[in-house]
């Protein structure tokens, strides 16, 4: 199956630290669950970065969508509620935003 082909418009721009105890649960979780749920409604990962110096948050995680509507509907769903309640539960210091899509990082 080739791989799907979007046009991004719109960025999720999701920051947090992982809390050091529960990494390896965290990231179990994403991996398995977190990212193909989003990409299932309509988001797309595309970058994760880490930050290794200065008073940053420790990662950021980034997600596309074609439209804004996606973006809203996965945000208004309870599905989202639930898988975000259950990423908090592994991370702190947690802030999402919407921004209109550019190539490279964006804070």
């Amino acid at each position: 199956m080739p791989p799907t082909r979007i046009y991004p418009r719109y960025k999720l721009l999701m920051k947090y630290n992982v809390r050091p105890e529960l990494q390896e649960t965290y990231l179990q979780y994403v991996m398995s669950e977190f990212v193909p749920a989003l990409q299932n409604m309509g988001l797309y990962m595309t970058t994760a970065w880490q930050t290794v110096y200065g008073e940053y948050p420790m990662r950021q995680v980034e997600f596309v969508s074609e439209d804004l509507e996606t973006m809203l509907e996965v945000f208004q769903s309870e599905r989202w509620e639930e898988m975000e309640s259950r990423l908090k539960s592994y991370i702190t210091h947690y802030d999402r935003k919407i921004v209109r899509f550019r190539h490279g990082f964006q804070f």
